[in-house]
């Protein structure tokens, strides 16, 4: 068979949908300055979906760093891999002093977290390792996970018990074999909200032999007394081997980094590929982190308006009956029942009537029959914010227990 006739007879679970969404439920547009309000199809909309945490994407000290970066160094220098020609001194301190901030002892900037998550995972292990991961891991980690050609034992979702047996069942291996065992999870879920058991995974330490490479993509800058991120919050983040951070949440940039023992970092400075072979990651981003990373750490108010807000609508959502799963995080999913085109048309009545722009998830993400309006409060929203999306919520949870929003399919919006 042709490859392309295939393909054009299984667009996959969301290209199936390409000619009714594409605009509006996928790759819509907002414009405007990235704020609590933006602009979506000429409308003012109150905007849940942008992980702006810490409201740094337009703070005036950020803007203005990014501007003299820019217009001092252009976008591209520096020219080539950091390998070979696009080493500097500033990429060095932006590793050093994210070492400092994350008290590791050495630091490797990447330039972007997926390829350097999916990166990461190829180059520490090999076909005689055997990896453990979480059966709620990130896509960056499942793909890294699908290139190993080794062995991989996935568990359920914080389900220590199973991990046991999958760790019984991956030492068996490689005591035969001679590998080790890499356990791989996250510090926050991003989808769902709720932390890796750090902790407990830890302890398992006393009975297993492996190591833990925690992806803190949501928990960096946002999670922990000083940010640090979800170790720090467990009280656990020393006894974390590999710790993952990106930019991309918190700092509301390009980017990503991997922090651990001077040893550890230094093989992967040397062997991970998508960075071997990669264009450094330009100037402005760069000088951009670093006044980015001083704020994140000097400025402990603005993870404090994230958490006031965070707090606020978590309570009044679950004050008024709704489902927001396990989140202990600011990930905030509200779980309603509903099928495909309630969905969809809640999304609609959302931003057509009630002005309100937030990321819905269906199958198959979560599970048929259930929907997930997942809001992402930040540093910048208001109280007023909050009490306006609570009202509007019951109102659409009372319109939906009526069966208003019934319909098949996704709809035909334009």
């Amino acid at each position: 068979m042709d490859i392309f006739e295939k393909i054009k007879k299984n667009r996959g679970p969301l290209g199936q949908h390409s000619k009714a969404a594409q605009g509006y439920f996928i790759f819509p547009k907002l414009e405007g300055e990235i704020s609590n309000h933006m602009m979506f199809r000429g409308k003012e909309m109150l905007v849940w979906s942008v992980n702006n945490y810490l409201g740094l994407a337009n703070h005036p000290e950020v803007r203005k760093a990014d501007a003299d970066a820019a217009a001092e160094w252009g976008l591209a220098y520096p020219m080539g891999a950091r390998m070979m020609t696009g080493q500097t001194k500033y990429h060095e301190q932006l590793e050093n002093e994210l070492s400092s901030f994350m008290q590791k002892e050495d630091t490797y900037l990447l330039n972007f977290g997926y390829q350097g998550m999916l990166s990461a995972i190829d180059a520490l292990v090999d076909r005689h390792d055997v990896i453990v991961y979480d059966s709620e891991s990130h896509a960056c980690i499942l793909d890294g996970v699908r290139l190993h050609q080794g062995k991989r034992f996935v568990f359920p979702h914080n389900n220590l018990e199973n991990l046991e047996k999958q760790l019984e069942r991956a030492t068996r291996l490689t005591e035969k074999s001679g590998g080790g065992i890499l356990v791989i999870t996250e510090g926050v879920f991003g989808m769902a909200g709720d932390q890796g058991d750090l902790k407990g995974i830890l302890k398992l330490k006393d009975k297993f032999e492996f190591r833990l490479f925690v992806d803190d993509a949501h928990g960096f800058g946002t999670i922990g007394a000083t940010g640090m991120g979800t170790g720090e919050e467990q009280g656990v983040h020393d006894q974390i081997d590999i710790y993952f951070g990106t930019f991309a949440k918190s700092m509301a940039s390009i980017g990503a980094f991997l922090s651990g023992d001077e040893n550890v970092i230094d093989y992967l400075r040397y062997n991970l590929r998508s960075q071997t072979f990669a264009k450094s990651l330009p100037m402005p981003l760069v000088i951009g982190a670093l006044k980015r990373l001083e704020l994140l750490r000097t400025k402990p108010e603005l993870r404090e308006n994230l958490w006031k807000i965070a707090n606020a609508l978590q309570k009044g959502l679950r004050d008024a009956g709704f489902n927001l799963g396990e989140t202990n995080t600011q990930v905030t999913p509200v779980i309603l029942k509903g099928s495909l085109g309630e969905a969809t048309n809640i999304t609609l009545e959302l931003r057509e009537k009630y002005n309100i722009f937030c990321s819905i998830v269906v199958y198959p993400v979560v599970p048929k029959d259930v929907i997930m309006l997942r809001l992402i409060p930040t540093a910048i929203h208001t109280m007023e914010d909050v009490e306006y999306t609570i009202k509007t919520f019951k109102t659409i949870q009372e319109k939906l227990s009526r069966g208003e929003y019934e319909g098949e399919g996704i709809t035909k919006w334009q």
